[in-house]
């Protein structure tokens, strides 16, 4: 009699493993981590951390006084991590978001750097002045009407967010050097894999 009660009360125990058995066979499989965001990074200084004044508007001894005594400065060394799959080439674009041109829908462009090649990882100190890099990478125009790097220059008062925006395009822009930031903008829409941004703040 007791053998045949522990025989019945076996029998659950008996359908769920295999009831679990089943479930593991039918279970997807796991998912794919998803690869690492664009990274973008700078030796130069820290991220949200004070500009140093040699890639500023205050480079030049002493500071300048006016709008007709600004110093370009130099640009920082910038590199960058995690690229995503079907880069072809990246876009550059330093602005401030806290200053507004009058008359003017953007805020304020200080560097414009575009058709980076896709295996270029980094942007080194002091790239040259309306120069087409090494690489090929082509300057576009910034506030002051030139192609090339110019430095923060707020005045006094709270720091100024300078954003430098980093964004993988998958595909190579055909335009010239010296092409406006909105020219840039237009032609890289619906291109753009993945974006990062890196901040440095400064005022006078």
């Amino acid at each position: 009699m007791r053998a045949g009660i522990a025989r019945i009360s076996a029998i659950p125990a008996f359908l769920l493993a295999a009831s679990l058995a089943v479930f593991a066979q039918q279970a997807p499989p796991a998912r794919p981590a998803p690869p690492p965001s664009l990274l973008l990074s700078s030796s130069s200084f820290a991220d949200v951390s004070r500009i140093p004044q040699q890639y500023t508007c205050a480079a030049t001894t002493p500071p300048p006084s006016g709008p007709r005594n600004i110093s370009t400065g130099i640009s920082p060394e910038l590199h960058w991590t995690n690229v995503p799959k079907g880069t072809v080439s990246f876009v550059l674009i330093l602005h401030d978001p806290d200053a507004h041109v009058p008359k003017a829908n953007t805020d304020i462009t200080h560097w414009v750097v575009f058709n980076i090649p896709a295996d270029a990882t980094e942007l080194p100190e002091n790239v040259a002045q309306g120069q087409p890099l090494r690489n090929g990478a082509l300057q576009g125009n910034n506030i002051t009407g030139k192609a090339g790097f110019q430095g923060p220059c707020a005045g006094p008062g709270s720091p100024h967010h300078y954003t430098f925006h980093l964004e993988a395009l998958d595909t190579k822009l055909d335009l010239p050097a010296g092409a406006s930031r909105e020219q840039i903008e237009e032609a890289a829409k619906g291109h753009v894999l993945g974006s990062s941004v890196y901040i440095g703040l400064f005022n006078r």
